[in-house]
């Protein structure tokens, strides 16, 4: 475990100070909030060492907490308009805006790691959308033919932006279980129902005036 022990109040609480300050203008770049899935992510968050590595998306605010990240730190870099692009060499963190990104980078750590005899493990997070791609499709592959230490996690909304991903994709269908199982030791999927938009944090703000 990462030794950070967090409630589901905690974080959503944190992400209610980051929805204040970009509805008042301080935060003039992009946000994705997290919600809905807080008792899901501290569940799989147990299992995470710090000393492993976690490749994530533009959603990662939870994510960064849980691996061990001080709220300060995370605070200062959101403020300093990053959000979308998380990343922390200390806390072993790296995230990116691209959908599917950091899959092949998680993918290409875990060999590392296999190569040099490393005991860390990989945690590679995306979305329902992403594990609908080709991207997802190869990495995992890859990964269980050569049985490398990574873990393959999918937070499920449904949503691909704000279309159902069952349309937005139409022959996508969820071959996962829904309750967090874990197959194989490589895959992680759950469901759940987010409370803050895709983007921002519900309701319009004219920069200019700020």
């Amino acid at each position: 475990m990462t030794g950070m022990v967090y409630s589901k109040k905690q974080l959503k609480d944190f992400e209610k100070k980051i929805a204040g300050l970009f509805n008042k203008g301080k935060i003039r770049s992009p946000v994705h909030l997290s919600g809905g899935n807080e008792a899901q992510s501290i569940k799989i968050f147990k299992k995470v060492k710090k000393g492993d590595w976690l490749y994530t998306t533009y959603r990662s605010h939870y994510h960064a907490i849980l691996k061990g990240m001080p709220e300060s730190t995370l605070m200062e870099w959101i403020r300093k308009d990053k959000s979308i692009h998380l990343m922390s060499k200390k806390h072993r963190i790296v995230s990116s805006a691209i959908v599917g990104g950091t899959l092949p980078q998680a993918l290409g750590a875990a060999l590392a790691i296999k190569m040099r005899g490393g005991k860390e493990h990989v945690w590679a997070i995306c979305g329902d959308m992403t594990a609908s791609l080709g991207t997802w499709k190869d990495c995992v592959q890859f990964a269980g033919c050569n049985d490398l230490p990574i873990t393959f996690i999918v937070e499920d909304n449904g949503l691909s932006t704000d279309t159902p991903t069952s349309e937005a994709w139409v022959h996508f269908k969820p071959d996962k279980p829904s309750d967090g199982t874990e197959l194989n030791g490589k895959i992680i999927q759950y469901e759940y129902k987010r409370t803050w938009p895709h983007y921002g944090a519900g309701q319009f703000v004219n920069f200019d005036k700020q």
